[in-house]
Order: C-alpha cells, then sequence, then structure tokens
C-alpha cells in the first residue's frame, strides 16, 4: 500500500508530535507544518514552517504539498490557550486563541478540501472536554473549542460520503501546553493527564477506518479525568 500523505498542524510539539511519531511508525507520510519547527521536528518528515492563523500562507503551503501527491487526510492539533478572565487577558491574546484553535483549522481545512475530496480523504479536527463544558478563566479557549465542534459536525454533514470527518475530544495531556500559564491555572503536581501517545492511537484509529465507516466524535481522557462529562 502507498503511504499516505497526511498534514499535521502543529506537529513539532505535543499531541501533534505525537501523531505525526504514530503516522510514520504506521508507515505513512505525515508532513509537519507549524510555526515553530524544533532542530529535530522535520527528521525524516516533510515540514512547513507556516503560521495557521495566515490564511494566505496556509493556501500556498498546501499547495505545494499537493504538487507532490495526494493529500490522503489532515489533523488539525496547532493550539494555543491564554487562561484569566476576560478583562485580565489583552485583547489581541484573546483573539489570537480564536484565530489559531478555530480560524487555523478552517484555514487548513478549507485549502486542503479539493485534494481531500479527490483522494476521499480523512480529517481530524482536535477539539477538548472543554468544547463539551465551561471553566472560569477560559472564556478564549472554550469558545474557540466550542467552534472547532460546531464547525466539525457542520463540516461532516455537508461533505458526508466525499471527505470522512472526526472530531477528537482530549481531556488533558502531560505536554508543555500548560507551561506558559500562570500558576494558578496549571494542573497540580498530581494531576492525572492522558500521555499525548496514547491519544495519538486514536487519532490512528479515526483515520484507519474501513470506507464507508465514520467516527465522528471521539472522547479520550484520561481514567480520573474531571472534565469530562
Amino acid at each position: 500500500m502507498t503511504a499516505r500523505r497526511i498534514i499535521v498542524t502543529g506537529g513539532a510539539s505535543g499531541l501533534g508530535r505525537a501523531v505525526v511519531e504514530a503516522l510514520r511508525a504506521n508507515g505513512d507520510a505525515p508532513i509537519v507544518f507549524d510555526r515553530a519547527l524544533g532542530d529535530d521536528a522535520s527528521s525524516g518528515t516533510d515540514a512547513v514552517t507556516v503560521d495557521v492563523t495566515d490564511r494566505e500562507a496556509v493556501e500556498a503551503a498546501v499547495a505545494d504539498v499537493g504538487v507532490s501527491g495526494d493529500i490522503d487526510g489532515v489533523v488539525t492539533a496547532a493550539g494555543i490557550d491564554r487562561c484569566g478572565y476576560l478583562h485580565e487577558v489583552p485583547a489581541e491574546e484573546w483573539e489570537r486563541v480564536i484565530a489559531v484553535n478555530l480560524l487555523g483549522t478552517v484555514a487548513v481545512v478549507r485549502a486542503a478540501l479539493p485534494e481531500l475530496e479527490r483522494s476521499h480523504g480523512r480529517i481530524v479536527t482536535v477539539a477538548s472536554t472543554l468544547a463539551l463544558r465551561v471553566a472560569e478563566g477560559a472564556t478564549a479557549y472554550c469558545a474557540s473549542k466550542f467552534g472547532v465542534l460546531g464547525f466539525s459536525r457542520a463540516l461532516a454533514a455537508e461533505t458526508r460520503g466525499r471527505i470522512g470527518v472526526t472530531t477528537l475530544v482530549p481531556g488533558g495531556m502531560d505536554t508543555h501546553f500548560f507551561d506558559d500559564r500562570p500558576d494558578s491555572y496549571k494542573p497540580p503536581a498530581d494531576a492525572k493527564l492522558n500521555r499525548p501517545d496514547d491519544v495519538a492511537r486514536a487519532v490512528l484509529f479515526a483515520l484507519d477506518q474501513p470506507s464507508g465507516c465514520e467516527v465522528r466524535e471521539l472522547v479520550v481522557c484520561q481514567e480520573y479525568e474531571e472534565s469530562w462529562p
């Protein structure tokens, strides 16, 4: 079988990187999209430096990828957060969360749609358990992830039979995602968090479904996760 070419946004770190590694181990050909590629992020993997909030740059990057072959899938793992009450978070930082998490997801998916329709490919968008509930100090993140969930459900409805769409709904993961948060918004030292490589296995599960079978939404959380349901 020909290796599937799958774009992974945010593929240089965190869940995105775990997905890239899982795809490579599965014999696929991941393509990293990230605004800050690490020294070894592109080792053995195609990688493109691109900010998903720059729609024109995203469109150009997807077009370049398409020149080299089919695009068989997209996983939108790029994501950021800015914690704090609404009046505390500077407007430009609040809006940046929406731009990366929601509009960046839309930009990559929209740009890849023609290629995905040709290959009858699959999309895995990454929401959060905070797309199902809310938390104080998380207005930007909740708004963005509620938006990803609504966008993904509508996209699945309008592309059914042509493209597979799965929304991944992960709980907290043991990554550097929390590093730049104020201490009051960091998980406690004894927090039980999922390993990103375990969550990446769920992404592969969605991508590996046979033709005609869809996993529309997939909640993956640590067994003691308190943020779901």
